[in-house]
């Protein structure tokens, strides 16, 4: 058999197959949010300015998981940041140190506080002009890369934090 004539009557044959499929429109898919975990729940984000110029700024906020599975939270984004990452206050030596944090488990039907003197995010050289009252996007990054992102309102240093 002639090979041309072999690969003409194979596309004529799956021609046939997809306009047998016409007719009838099929509804689209509901697209989810590629930023939004199902469940997570954030609320009072703030982004604390830094006292002094220069040194980080600090992220508190609650964290709820009202999902049907257990998450880790590993890392984090701020949009107007060079960069962050996730900090915890921990013992070491006998006294209190901040680090970073190993990852976040919030289990199911759970929170997390991340406050002052415990978990939070820092955000390492904020842009130039970013000030009191400004908004940023905060991303937390969980395992599986699944991201979950919200807005904090920037706070000049000293305010109720």
């Amino acid at each position: 058999m002639n090979k041309p004539f072999y690969a003409a009557f194979l596309l004529a044959g799956a021609s046939l197959g997809l306009a047998s499929c016409g007719g009838q429109q099929e509804e689209a898919a509901p697209v989810a949010d590629a930023d939004i975990i199902e469940g997570i729940e954030v609320s009072e984000a703030r982004l604390i300015l830094p006292a002094v110029a220069g040194n980080p700024a600090a992220i508190y906020f609650e964290l709820e998981n009202k999902g049907d599975r257990n998450i880790a939270f590993r890392s984090a984004e701020v949009g107007n940041a060079a960069r962050a990452e996730v900090h915890d206050m921990m013992e070491w030596d006998g006294e209190m140190v901040m680090g970073e944090a190993p990852p976040v488990m919030v289990e199911r039907g759970g929170s997390v506080s991340f406050e002052p003197g415990g978990k939070h995010i820092m955000a390492f050289e904020l842009e130039e002009g970013f000030s009191e009252g400004d908004t940023t996007k905060v991303t937390l990054i969980a395992a599986g890369s699944r991201r979950h992102s919200f807005d904090a309102v920037a706070q000049a240093a000293g305010d109720d934090r």
